[in-house]
Order: structure tokens, then sequence, then C-alpha cells
């Protein structure tokens, strides 16, 4: 299987990275932390370099790129620790989105390829604990919404939200609505997570909404979407992983100690080739995932469930290790190091932690136990 990056995909590769590297280095990084965690100037940046067109039909004015190109660009924001959420707003609103009626895909699909409106998904309850199945939001027969959702990304500074909610004319399935910033009834509270982002909770007091997928689709839908925000972040953190191990790889090979540098040490080398271990096989799963994307919701959400779990692992085993080896200077503030920890400890815990998609993948090799799956 060829494995190599086309042209193209090289060349948005390369954009991405100059685009972070000149516009979202560590200080601005920092500033934006200090002004809330997200930057509308950010955003509009990413636009006008067709990001948020990418996963757009060519149909409302996007490119029609697919899974690989979705990679690529994670990889690349995951470099920069770039917060804001482009997985949210670029690739799984329009995936979303696209399933719905003809004139919510016009009115919708066309503002976020062009970058004017934020569209993230509030999927997530207390109760639910990772089950996207469990859902307490209820949705009347007019299509009101009663609820909450939690740990919504950017919920405070988005346009619109995708939200499940059970139908009560449908014998209480699952569909998904679209609700807008400032539809009545709405509570927003927003707050910082541990890396510098933001995420708010949303309560619904009867809040009108816009239906877009029926009862009988909307919880494969959402498993496809939440599936599409997996595989991403897979990407996102092989990029924060692929640049933590460069960074701590200069200061092994600039720190010194008995008047050499400390990368001599065969202790350290020896752990260095661990980390570097662990980073390839979560490279390598972020592969398995992205291509399967397009697959059977069967064989899909297994092979996500499979990437996460060692997603898991291997962003503990380099954050902790690659911290470690840092010394004391890893875990300051003022450290860029400190900062993909954070990202990598918070990554951990999103759509489902470790123990939970180990869970999900022994439920579905039961037949096999794994042997030949």
């Amino acid at each position: 299987m060829d494995f190599d990056f086309t042209e193209d995909q090289n060349s948005l590769r390369d954009a991405v990275r100059r685009y972070v590297d000149k516009d979202y280095g560590f200080e601005q990084r920092r500033a934006i932390v200090k002004a809330g965690g997200f930057s509308r100037q950010v955003w509009e940046g990413l636009a006008g370099l067709g990001l948020t067109a990418l996963a757009v039909p060519e149909a409302h004015g996007g490119l029609g790129f697919g899974p690989a190109e979705a990679m690529v660009v994670m990889e690349e924001l995951g470099r920069g620790l770039v917060m804001e959420p482009f997985a949210q707003g670029g690739l799984v609103a329009p995936a979303v989105l696209s399933r719905a009626g003809k004139d919510v895909q016009a009115d919708w699909l066309p503002r976020i390829a062009g970058g004017d409106a934020l569209v993230v998904l509030a999927h997530q309850e207390r109760r639910a604990r990772y089950r996207l199945e469990i859902c307490d939001t209820l949705a009347t027969a007019d299509h009101h919404l009663i609820g909450a959702k939690s740990l919504v990304p950017a919920g405070d500074v988005a346009d619109a939200f995708i939200v499940p909610a059970r139908a009560d004319n449908a014998g209480r399935g699952i569909a998904l609505y679209l609700v807008k910033k400032d539809a009545p009834g709405m509570t927003v509270r927003g707050y910082a997570l541990h890396d510098g982002s933001r995420a708010a909770e949303l309560t619904f007091d009867r809040t009108p909404a816009t239906r877009l997928v029926s009862p009988g689709l909307g919880l494969d839908v959402l498993e496809h979407a939440v599936d599409i925000a997996i595989a991403a972040q897979a990407a996102e953190a092989v990029g924060v992983m692929d640049r933590y191990v460069a960074l701590t790889a200069d200061y092994l090979n600039t720190r010194k100690q008995f008047g050499v540098a400390i990368a001599s040490f065969q202790a350290l080398r020896h752990r260095m080739a661990d980390i570097k271990m662990q980073l390839e096989l979560a490279r390598s799963m972020s592969y398995f995932a992205t291509l399967k994307l397009n697959e059977p919701a069967e064989a899909r959400r297994r092979a996500v469930s499979q990437a996460k779990v060692q997603l898991g692992r291997s962003m503990r085993f380099v954050g902790q290790e690659c911290t470690q080896l840092h010394g004391g200077i890893g875990v300051t503030d003022e450290y860029i190091g400190s900062h993909y920890f954070k990202r990598l400890t918070v990554m951990e815990m999103q759509y489902g932690d470790t123990l939970h998609h180990l869970g999900e993948v022994s439920a579905r090799m039961q037949d096999t136990a794994g042997v030949f799956a």
C-alpha cells in the first residue's frame, strides 16, 4: 500500500506550516490564551488559507477534499498548538450539515466555507459518560429543545450548534438539530480548559431549533461525526507529539552535564528510542483511522476506537517522558513544552478516554477475540 502523500497534499501541508510558523508563534498563542482562548482573527486566517472550505462540497463553495487532506492539516495545526476548533467547525459541521435538507445546506455550508460561521457539535451530557446513545435532551413535536450539553468546544463564541436530542414524536429516537447562538431560551456559560482553549455549558429551555437529521438516522450520523472528530484529533495528536519529541531532542543535545551533552547518556538515548516508537505507533494508527472513515459503520467504529486506544497510550507516554527529560523547566508556563503536555492531557479525555475505547474495541471483537480481525 502506498502511503506517500500527493504533490497537492504536500503543498497543503507546507502552506499550513508556513502560516502556523509565521502567525501562530508561542507568544501569539499565549496572548490568545490570556484574551480568552479563541481568536476570531485566527479563524479568519484559517479561512483565508481555504481550510474552512476543505470539507465543504464544491456545490456549496467548498473544495470537497477528503479525510487524507484533513489529516495533513490537523497534523500541522497540532504542531503549532492551534486552539481554534478547526476539526469541529471545518470538518465535523460540514459532514453533518451535508446530510440536512437543501435549504439548510444552502444557508450554512457557503458561510462555513467562507469562514463566516463557526458551527460546533454540542453532544456531550453529564450522564452519558462518552456513550452517544445516552441522550436526555428532549425535542418537542414543534422542535423546541429542553435539556443541557457540556464541554461544547468554543461554545461561547460559536455561531450555531448541532445538538442531538430525543424526539417525542418519533419513539424518542435521537435526532439532530441546529440551534443558533441567539436563540431564545438558551443559556451559555463559557470557561477555559486546562490547555487554554475554550468550552461552554449550554442549557435549553424550550429553545427553538431546526431539525437536520430525522430520529431514524440521527444516531448513525452522530456516530460518524464523532468518528471524524476522533480521526482528526488523532492526526492533531501526532503533530503535537512530533513537535514535542523534536523539542526534547534539541534540549538533550543542548543541555550539558559533566562537560558533555546529556543526549550522549545511554539511559536517555534508550528513553528517547521508546518515545520515538510510541510516536510512530500513534502515527500508523492515525493513518489507519483516517483510511477507515469511509468504511461501513461497524468497521469504521472499531478502527477509530482502536486508534483512540493507541493514541491515548502514546499521548500519555510521550507527554510524560518528554516532560521528565526536560527536568524542572518542562513544567513551567513560560516554556512551550509544558503546553504540549497540557494539550496531550486534554486530548486523551476528549471523545472518550482510553479505557472507554478499550471497552469499545473489546465489545466489537467478541467473536474472534481480535485474533483474526
